[in-house]
C-alpha cells in the first residue's frame, strides 16, 4: 500500500449507538471469483446493519441475481447468516454477468433496487465488480429517470430513492487490489498452498525429487511469492520481476548448488501469469523439460488450480472480513451524496477507509506498468507490503558466494526464550541468512539463557537452517530462565565467543531478560552491546507490538477446534460449549478466537465480570434455543478468574440452563502452542527477523569505536513491534512503563476494542466507539521516507 497520510484525530470520540439505520435498507451480494471469507464479510454487514435497525437483504448470485430480481432479492435475518462463518465460498452465490455491462441490464437492476427501497449497497467482489458498483452509482439519477418516463416506477419513488451509496470490500485470493494489504481469501489461499507444499516436501525428500507447483495469480505474483517465502522455495517466478535473460542457466545452477549441499529436494513455485522479460510465459512443463534436459533431475509438476479457492476460511480472514463488514456499514451510515464511493481496507493493523476508483485506477496502473515492461514501477505500485515480501525474499534465497560477501568481524548470537512458538524456527533462518548476508558470523544458542551460561553457543551456517520455516515449535531450544541470576557466566561467555551483537526471539520473559541485561549495562560491559529483540508468543501478551510470532498459529487452532465442536453441537441441538484457551492473563486469543469462531459470550481477566453478568450470559443462551439456532459456544481465557473457574462456570450453566440446554465442557491445552507454523507467522517471522538484522548491523556500526563495539544507550537495546501500521523500533526500558508486570501483560491492548464486535455479531447491546474509523484517507504515491527507528511491514 503506498503511503496514507495520517488523518487528523478528532477530540470528540464517536459512538456508533448515535448512528442509527431506521428507515434505511442495505443489500449485501458477492460478485466476482469466489474467496474465502466472504460469508464472515456477509455475515457482519447483515448483523450490523439489522443490529443499527436497518433493514437488510441479500442479492443472490451477484449482479446477475440484482438484472433478475424476483426472489434473488431477499431479506435477511439473523439467523439466516448463523454457521456461514466457517464456510468458504459464498453462500449466497457469486456469477459473473455480461447483462450489468450493459445499460439495459444496469436500468433493470435500477428497477428491482427501487421496487425494495434499497439504496446502500455493499459488495463484496475484486476490482472488476467494484468498478461495476462505481458506474452504477454514477449512472443512477439517469437510471432513475429513465424508469419514471418509462412508467415503471413514480416521482415520489424516484425522490425517495435519489442517492445511491456504495461501499467496497475486496473478496479475492490473488491480493491484486492496490490500497489494502490483504484482500479477504488471500490468507486462506496461502493456508492451502502451504498444506500442499508441506505434504509434498514429506514426498520429495524421500525420491530426491525437484517439484514445479503452478499456483493462482494471472496478473499479480502475490501468492507465488509468499508461499515461496513460507516454504523456502529455491525459486520463484512472477509476473511483476521476469527473470533476465540467461534465467535458465542461473536456475540449473542454483539447483545443482543446492544438491551439492546435501539438500535432497527443490521446490519451484510458479505464479499462473509468470512471463519471461520478452512478454513470453513460462510455464511449469517448460522449467520441468529444462529442469530434466540440463540437470537430469526427477522432476514432477503439480497444478493447485481451484483447490485454493476451497476449503475453509483461516482465522486472519474470518477476523478481517468481519471487520470489514461491520466497518461498511458504519461507512453506508455515514455516507452522504458527496462521498465518494469507497472501499474498506486494512492497512497494517488499521482499518481504513478509501475513495474505491483511486485503489482501482492505481491497480490497473500496475497492470499498465507491466505491459509497457516497467516492472520495477509495477512493484512499488503493488505497494510497500508486496515490495518488502520481495526485497526479503531477494535477500534470503539466494547464497551469495564467500568472496562476494562483505567481511564485518562481528558475531552475532540468535536465541530462543520462553514458551515455544510456531514461527520461531522461520525467524531464526531468516536471522542466520541475512546475518551471513551482511558478512557477520552467526552463532546460535541452545535452550535460552540456560544453555548460554552453560556455554551452549556454536556457529550457525546457511545450510544449517535449511527447511526451518515449516517446522513448529523451537530446533535451537528455548527455557524461561531468566539471566538475572547468571550474569557472571553470562558475561563471560560473551567474552569467551566475542559475542558483539545479541537477537532475543521469545514471549515475556524475553523481553524481562532484555531489560535485565540493559539494566546489569552499569556493572559489566560485556552487555554494552547492540540487543534487539523479536516477539514471538502465543499468548501475544507483549508490549510495544499489536501481533507476536505464533498468535496467528494458534488462533487458528483454537477455531478449528471451535468449528468441530460446534459441529458436533449442531447434531444434538441444545447444547453450550465451554472452551478453555491460553494466554496466561492476557485474553487476545480467546477475544479473536472467540470473534473468528462467532462466540456468544467470552471471560477474560482484563474485563472483569460478576455473578450477574454470568446469569445475563446464562439468560441471553436462553433466548436463543428459542431461535432456529440451537447451540452455544463460550470461550474462557484460563485465568480470567480465580473463583470462576472453567468448572464453576460449566456447573453454573448447566444448573441454570436445566431443560433448556446442557453443557460441555473443553480445555483445549497444549494444542494451542503445536502445529506447523501458519503461512502468517512464517512469513512475519521471516520479515521481522530481516530487519532486525539490519537494524544490528547499522547499530554496530554506530557504535564500533577504537577497534571494539560499545554500546550502552537506551536505543542499543530494543524491541521490534508492530504498532498499528509500521514496524517500530523500541527501548525496552522505555516499554516498561507501559508494562504490568504482575500480570504480565501490555497496560494498553489494541484487539479490547475488537470486543464490541464480537458482542454485537452475538446480539449483545453495547457501546462501540467508532472514533478510529470514518476519516476518508487517499491512495498516495509520495512515500514518507523510513526513518532508522521504524519501517513498513
Amino acid at each position: 500500500m503506498a503511503g496514507v497520510v495520517a488523518p487528523k484525530r478528532q477530540d470528540t470520540r464517536k459512538f456508533f449507538e448515535n448512528l442509527s439505520g431506521a428507515g434505511k435498507s442495505i443489500a449485501v451480494l458477492t460478485s466476482g471469483g469466489d474467496a474465502q471469507g466472504m460469508n464472515a464479510a456477509v455475515r457482519a454487514a447483515v448483523r450490523m446493519g439489522i443490529y443499527v435497525g436497518a433493514k437488510v437483504y441479500f442479492i443472490h448470485e451477484g449482479y446477475q441475481g440484482m438484472v433478475d430480481g424476483g426472489d434473488n432479492i431477499k431479506e435477511a435475518t439473523w439467523e439466516s447468516v448463523s454457521s456461514m462463518l466457517q464456510v468458504g465460498g459464498t453462500v449466497i452465490g457469486s456469477a459473473r454477468c455480461k447483462e450489468f455491462r450493459t445499460h439495459e441490464g444496469r436500468l433493470k437492476a435500477a428497477h428491482n433496487l427501487v421496487q425494495h427501497s434499497i439504496t446502500n449497497l455493499c459488495v463484496i467482489g475484486g476490482d472488476g465488480s467494484l468498478t461495476g458498483a462505481n458506474l452504477f452509482r454514477e449512472e443512477w439519477s439517469g437510471l432513475l429517470d429513465e424508469l419514471v418516463q418509462q412508467g415503471l416506477i413514480n416521482d415520489e419513488a424516484a425522490r425517495s430513492n435519489s442517492e445511491l451509496h456504495i461501499v467496497g470490500m475486496v473478496g479475492s485470493i490473488d491480493n491484486d487490489f492496490c490500497g489494502t494489504d490483504m484482500t479477504i481469501g488471500t490468507d486462506s489461499a496461502l493456508h492451502r498452498i502451504i498444506e500442499v507444499v508441506d505434504a509434498i516436501m514429506t514426498t520429495a525428500q524421500s525420491h530426491q525429487r525437484t517439484f514445479v507447483l503452478e499456483v493462482m495469480g494471472r496478473h499479480c505474483g502475490y501468492l507465488a511469492l509468499v508461499s515461496a517465502l513460507a516454504c523456502g522455495a529455491d525459486w520463484v517466478f512472477i509476473p511483476e520481476m521476469p527473470p533476465e535473460d540467461g534465467w535458465e542457466d542461473n536456475m540449473c545452477q542454483k539447483l545443482s548448488e543446492n544438491r551439492a549441499d546435501k539438500k535432497r529436494l527443490n521446490i519451484i513455485i510458479v505464479a499462473e501469469g509468470a512471463i519471461d522479460s520478452h512478454n513470453k510465459a513460462i510455464t511449469p512443463d517448460y522449467i520441468k523439460d529444462l529442469v530434466v534436459r540440463c540437470l537430469g533431475f526427477d522432476t514432477r509438476v503439480t497444478i493447485l488450480g481451484h483447490v485454493q479457492r476451497g476449503g475453509t476460511p483461516s482465522a486472519f480472514d474470518r477476523i478481517l472480513a468481519s471487520r470489514m463488514g461491520v466497518e461498511a456499514v458504519l461507512a453506508l451510515l455515514e455516507a452522504s451524496a458527496n462521498t465518494p464511493a469507497c472501499v474498506v481496507s486494512l492497512v497494517g493493523n488499521q482499518a481504513v477507509r478509501l475513495p474505491l476508483m483511486e485503489c482501482v485506477q492505481m491497480t490497473q496502473e500496475v497492470q499498465k506498468a507491466m505491459d509497457e515492461k516497467k516492472f520495477e514501477e509495477a512493484v512499488r505500485l503493488r505497494g510497500r507490503s508486496f515490495e518488502n515480501n520481495l526485497s526479503t525474499y531477494r535477500l534470503l534465497s539466494y547464497r551469495k558466494a564467500d568472496s562476494e560477501l562483505p567481511n564485518s568481524s562481528f558475531n552475532v548470537a540468535v536465541l530462543n526464550v520462553g514458551a515455544p512458538a510456531a514461527g520461531m524456527n522461520a525467524a531464526v533462518r531468516s536471522a542466520v541468512r541475512v546475518g551471513i548476508t551482511e558478512g557477520h558470523k552467526m552463532f546460535a544458542v541452545s535452550d535460552g539463557f540456560e544453555g548460554f551460561y552453560k556455554g551452549q553457543i556454536k556457529e550457525i551456517k546457511w545450510g544449517d537452517v535449511g527447511g526451518w520455516t515449516g517446522q513448529g515449535g523451537s530446533l535451537l531450544g528455548t527455557k524461561r530462565t531468566l539471566p538475572g541470576k547468571h550474569l557472571e557466566k553470562i558475561a563471560e561467555q560473551i567474552r569467551i565467543h566475542n559475542i558483539n551483537a545479541l537477537l532475543v526471539i521469545g514471549g515475556f520473559e524475553a523481553f524481562e531478560s532484555l531489560l535485565q541485561l540493559y539494566e546489569a549495562r552499569a556493572d559489566y560491559e560485556e552487555f554494552c552491546i547492540p540487543m534487539c529483540m523479536l516477539p514471538a508468543t502465543i499468548s501475544n501478551n507483549v508490549p510495544g507490538t499489536d501481533l507476536s510470532i505464533g498468535a496467528d498459529t494458534s488462533l487458528n487452532a483454537i477455531v478449528e477446534t471451535c468449528d468441530r465442536i460446534k459441529q458436533s453441537a449442531s447434531g444434538t441441538k441444545r447444547r453450550v460449549f465451554i472452551i478453555e484457551t491460553m494466554g496466561g492473563y492476557c485474553g487476545y486469543l480467546a477475544t479473536v478466537g472467540g470473534l473468528a469462531a462467532g462466540a456468544d459470550t467470552v471471560y477474560i481477566y482484563e474485563e472483569p465480570f460478576d455473578i450477574r453478568d454470568l446469569q445475563g450470559n446464562v439468560e441471553h443462551l436462553t433466548q436463543k434455543m428459542k431461535t432456529s439456532i440451537q447451540r452455544g459456544l463460550v470461550l474462557r481465557n484460563e485465568n480470567c478468574n480465580e473463583n470462576f473457574t472453567t468448572d464453576f462456570i460449566y456447573q453454573l450453566y448447566t444448573e441454570e440452563g436445566r431443560g433448556v440446554f446442557d453443557c460441555r465442557k473443553n480445555i483445549l491445552g497444549h494444542m494451542q502452542q503445536g502445529g506447523a507454523p501458519s503461512p502468517f507467522d512464517r512469513n512475519f517471522g521471516t520479515k521481522v527477523a530481516a530487519k532486525a538484522i539490519q537494524w544490528i548491523t547499522r547499530t554496530l556500526k554506530d557504535s564500533y569505536k577504537g577497534g571494539r563495539v560499545f554500546a550502552n544507550s537506551e536505543d542499543t537495546a530494543c524491541l521490534l513491534g508492530m504498532r498499528r501500521r509500521a514496524l517500530v523500533f523500541q527501548p525496552v526500558s522505555q516499554l516498561r512503563d507501559e508494562t504490568d508486570f504482575v500480570h504480565r501483560i501490555p497496560k494498553e491492548q489494541w484487539w479490547l476494542k475488537l470486543r464490541p464486535l464480537m458482542k454485537i455479531l452475538a446480539k449483545y447491546k453495547t457501546s462501540y466507539d467508532v472514533s478510529d474509523s470514518g476519516q476518508l484517507e487517499h491512495v498516495t504515491r509520495i512515500r514518507p521516507k523510513e526513518s532508522k527507528t521504524s519501517a513498513t511491514i
